[in-house]
């Protein structure tokens, strides 16, 4: 069972014994994948056709059904159901085939009447990795046999009712060969059970999907929370530029520029519904409208951003109001909504930080918990310039101002609820905001007008004065993001690779293993090469080197980290567990710090701190050393 919980399929390799004998194989290899003329990565896995649902005996990868999940009889009605998986048997392979004879003779006129999508897939940034990883190339095929014969019933009478659309959208979320196995189950001590489609932004494919049976469907498809909603109010899908109704408020959450592909994305479920849409949603257009999403980054996000922005602002009244839901952790994406908000003739007059994922297990640790509120107005007319000099001391003022009234919300909340609610990443994101609303009020920056600037296109490189603005806005944020066990004065006096190692070192003693996290900070504290001092970069598995896994290597001169005095602490740390003279260690240390006299309460506050928060015993044991003997050291 040890064995098996790792699985056969490790860092992107297929792993099985054969005679004794480890053997790894890229799946990468095993689809083939190579370099096209034009430079895409391309493979050998046949390309799957319209009336295809299943694998071809040939093909690299097939589908079998391995084992069952069963409920035992007499739990079956009872909230909390006893469940045991069985192997599959003659009679289980006996109904697969009847439902594979079934569905393989109906999938042609299923099609015809649309109750199966007969739509190809479109590649994009997303969609392509269903073709690439899979082979598949029409929508139909990242359902199985089951599924289809499921879905295809249920929408032939959902498809007549008002709500039919939304209950069956919402099925799609938990019938595909993308759902897997709920984190949770596997440590949870509950029955094992399946997650859903968009556990994130993302088709994922799988190696080891399952197949839910229509039981568990009555609860999940058909008792929406339903609610009355008063007045009246028109629903139209149309392109934000195209706005021609005035309104007295705009509520937008637009997309950001690290770009979730939702016009993608809404493919997954457009490729059902569009041939039998029920009224009044078969008077929309059923098409993602590619050609029209705002995606990417740079000045092609910019001016659509800007068209959009500006509509709204033009259909407005003067005391009208936008509401912008927003959340990023880049430094340039915020840079770009101050553009935005300066050519769309906006001005931010309030912003607040509410968080809205503190109860999800994905949100754990680094992640950032909430949303950014950003009010706006239309700009008052008349002359208001501004020059750097002016700028940073009033954004100072509001970031401080901003950040301070987020960790007293913290204590409060700690105090009464045991934990805070904002992170480190949330309050570094609050500071931009208090930046973006300094700015957007300005009418000018030395000297050169603010629509103009927004307007014009960006030189690959470039840093404009309002990237140094928002980069402060970081920076302030930062210098009051003190990590828990550190001394505010040490926290001043320290910077760069210094700052980022003890932040993510505390960040990760909450549970913290994102990447993003990682490269935000490295960016906020202009850490040259992060990398450096990271053991892993995985995506979901990031984390530093621990002190004993620092070689000598990265501790030289040539390393960010050598030459400072965390560095030296670190070797000093090492060449105490190594049993070391302990005066020849601490000679050591304070020939290799400069100005040592100044810098002892630095080094004793940073060995206390990595005595606190390192996980193995043996360097708690000899930080917590080093820190008495730097305390207790008499100086000649």
């Amino acid at each position: 069972m040890i064995a098996a919980e790792q699985g056969t399929v490790r860092d992107g390799n297929l792993v099985y014994q054969l005679d004794g004998k480890t053997h790894r194989t890229s799946i990468k290899t095993l689809r083939g994948d190579y370099r096209d003329i034009d430079g895409n990565t391309v493979n050998n896995l046949r390309h799957w056709e319209v009336r295809e649902f299943k694998p071809r005996p040939e093909d690299v990868f097939q589908e079998r059904l391995y084992c069952i999940q069963w409920i035992t009889r007499e739990s079956l009605r009872t909230t909390r159901q006893q469940t045991y998986f069985a192997a599959v048997s003659e009679e289980d392979l006996e109904r697969e085939h009847k439902v594979n004879t079934f569905v393989d003779e109906n999938l042609a006129r299923w099609q015809e009447q649309g109750l199966v999508p007969d739509m190809a897939i479109e590649l994009g940034d997303e969609t392509a990795r269903l073709k690439r990883e899979r082979g598949w190339t029409y929508w139909h095929q990242l359902f199985s046999p089951r599924q289809l014969l499921l879905l295809s019933t249920l929408w032939k009478h959902m498809r007549r009712e008002p709500w039919g659309a939304l209950c069956f959208s919402n099925l799609l979320n938990y019938l595909s060969k993308l759902v897997g196995i709920h984190s949770r189950s596997a440590n949870s001590g509950r029955a094992m059970c399946l997650d859903r489609v968009f556990i994130n932004q993302a088709l994922n494919t799988l190696f080891n999907w399952g197949v839910r049976s229509y039981a568990y469907f009555p609860d999940t498809a058909f008792k929406l929370p339903w609610g009355d909603v008063a007045g009246q109010g028109t629903a139209e899908a149309l392109a934000a530029e195209a706005l021609k109704a005035n309104s007295d408020m705009f509520v937008t959450d637009p997309p950001y520029a690290d770009a979730v592909v939702y016009h993608e994305i809404t493919e997954y479920f457009i490729a059902w519904l569009r041939r039998n849409p029920p009224p009044p949603f078969d008077q929309w257009t059923w098409d993602s409208r590619r050609d029209l999403a705002i995606k990417g980054s740079g000045d092609g996000f910019r001016r659509g951003m800007v068209d959009a922005y500006k509509a709204m602002t033009e259909h407005m009244p003067d005391n009208g109001m936008q509401c912008v839901m927003f959340t990023h952790q880049d430094t340039g994406v915020w840079s770009d909504m101050v553009s935005i908000f300066w050519a769309a003739g906006l001005q931010v007059v309030g912003a607040w930080y509410i968080a809205t994922e503190t109860t999800s297990e994905l949100k754990k640790g680094g992640y950032v918990q909430g949303t950014v509120i950003l009010m706006l107005r239309k700009r008052p007319e008349g002359e208001r310039p501004g020059f750097k000099q002016r700028i940073l001391p009033e954004v100072k003022r509001e970031v401080d101002a901003q950040i301070k009234q987020m960790l007293h919300l913290n204590r409060e909340t700690e105090t009464k609820m045991g934990s805070p609610v904002f992170n480190d990443s949330d309050l570094q994101m609050a500071g931009y905001a208090a930046a973006l609303k300094v700015l957007t009020g300005y009418t000018s920056i030395g000297g050169e007008d603010v629509t103009a600037f927004a307007l014009r296109p960006r030189r690959k490189g470039e840093t404009t004065v309002v990237d140094e603005i928002v980069e402060q806005a970081a920076e302030t944020a930062n210098s009051l993001l003190v990590p828990e066990g550190l001394d505010r004065e040490t926290w001043a006096a320290i910077g760069g690779i210094q700052r980022f190692y003890l932040r993510m070192l505390d960040m990760e003693t909450t549970g913290a293993s994102k990447l993003d996290n990682y490269q935000n900070f490295a960016k906020a504290f202009r850490v040259r090469d992060y990398a450096a001092v990271m053991a892993s970069i995985k995506p979901n598995a990031a984390r530093l080197k621990t002190v004993t896994e620092l070689k000598p290597r990265d501790l030289t001169d040539r390393t960010e980290i050598g030459p400072t005095p965390l560095g030296a602490l670190i070797v000093a740390i090492q060449e105490f567990m190594a049993e070391k003279d302990p005066e020849v260690v601490m000679a050591n240390l304070r020939d290799a710090v400069v100005d040592y006299l100044a810098k002892r309460p630095v080094l004793m506050d940073m060995a206390d701190f990595l005595a606190a928060k390192s996980r193995a015993a043996e360097v708690r044991r000899a930080a917590e050393a080093i820190a008495s003997r730097i305390r207790h050291q008499r100086l000649q």
